[in-house]
């Protein structure tokens, strides 16, 4: 005899186009936050933008654009409590600027100073990571001392689509399941791990799916809209406080950019593909629908801009005038009590260096 014993299904969520036209119920938001939120969103572009400026003229090492990511970015981010725990791989720029870090850090850490993951805004959130998807086993233990201490605080780890390959990513799922931690895996599903299709990096039809195994919801939300991706993250950092437990959130974007500065997209992607995500980006999507509502102009736009042109050059003067760091910090950040081998090393090292 064959019977069913689970059905499962994976939903997804749009509320707006791309053409910015509302495609099911808008939630209730005042015109003043619509401009807030499209102002970081168009901030984070205007900072990308000036860091590969500033790698190409050799001012910056090698640099990871956040370039077609803003709602995604900034929907989680301003969705989240000032007391929740970010764990960014090293894309989320958006993010991070909306939960408090200053652009000069940014900048500090992509110029190689490790100063710049000495976050002056939210102490708590995890600096950038560059291994893939090892910041999934970090979140599941933050959440899990959330969880031990009885805080009404969530862990939000953001992981890329080929990083929902790693094992780190089943285990921290897996863990999150048992345990009910209170976690949100946002996996941004941008096509390309790197040269890698989609295609190519797993057989699933969703990656919101693969949340199913850990016997945790799974769902997909139209990363290209701000206002669904604020709602969905919204739903479930709730769910997570309440102690229900953990979430994985799909958001479906487009890596517009080349993986790093490093990277020729040119060699492997076809641009027919890219020509028709660009039909997708996000900001024109948001700034049609605030055009419709009567809530922003051409006028508003050209200030915007100046404005955001504005902080981005003070943060770039501010980081090219910041004295490098001292040899010896490599030493100095690495332990809270350096062991004694190391220490010899330091002090040799000094030595030469003010020799």
């Amino acid at each position: 005899m064959k019977t069913t014993v689970a059905r499962f299904g994976i939903a997804s969520h749009q509320i707006l186009d791309e053409h910015g036209q509302p495609h099911g119920p808008v939630p209730r938001i005042n015109p003043s936050t619509l401009r807030r939120l499209y102002g970081q969103m168009v901030l984070t572009r205007r900072f990308d933008e000036r860091a590969v400026r500033l790698q190409r003229t050799g001012q910056l090492g090698t640099y990871a654009s956040s370039l077609g990511h803003e709602a995604l970015h900034v929907g989680v981010a301003d969705a989240m409590r000032a007391d929740d725990v970010l764990l960014p791989t090293y894309r989320e720029a958006g993010a991070l600027l909306v939960r408090g870090v200053p652009m000069a850090q940014l900048l500090a850490y992509w110029g190689g100073d490790e100063r710049g993951s000495d976050f002056a805004g939210p102490r708590g959130d995890f600096p950038y990571c560059v291994p893939i998807a090892t910041q999934c086993t970090h979140a599941a233990g933050v959440a899990s001392a959330m969880r031990l201490r009885q805080q009404k605080r969530v862990a939000v780890c953001f992981v890329g689509d080929g990083g929902t390959s790693k094992g780190d990513f089943y285990e921290a799922l897996n863990l999150a399941g048992v345990w009910r931690l209170p976690l949100v895996f946002v996996i941004t599903n941008n096509q390309w791990a790197i040269s890698v299709p989609l295609a190519e990096q797993t057989a699933c039809a969703t990656l919101a799916q693969k949340a199913i195994a850990g016997g945790v919801p799974g769902e997909q939300v139209d990363g290209n809209d701000m206002l669904a991706v604020r709602q969905v993250m919204a739903r479930v950092l709730a769910r997570a406080r309440r102690g229900d437990g953990p979430s994985v959130i799909e958001g479906l974007t487009y890596r517009l950019g080349d993986h790093t500065t490093s990277d020729d997209a040119r060699r492997y992607r076809p641009e027919a593909e890219v020509s028709a995500a660009w039909q997708r980006d996000p900001l024109p999507r948001l700034r049609a629908y605030m055009a419709q509502q009567g809530a922003w102009s051409a006028a508003d736009e050209e200030r915007l801009i100046a404005d955001c042109n504005a902080q981005v050059e003070v943060a770039v003067a501010a980081y090219l005038a910041t004295p490098p760091p001292a040899p010896t910090d490599m030493f100095d950040h690495l332990y809270a009590q350096l062991p004694a081998s190391l220490a010899a090393q330091r002090a040799e090292f000094a030595g030469v260096a003010h020799g």
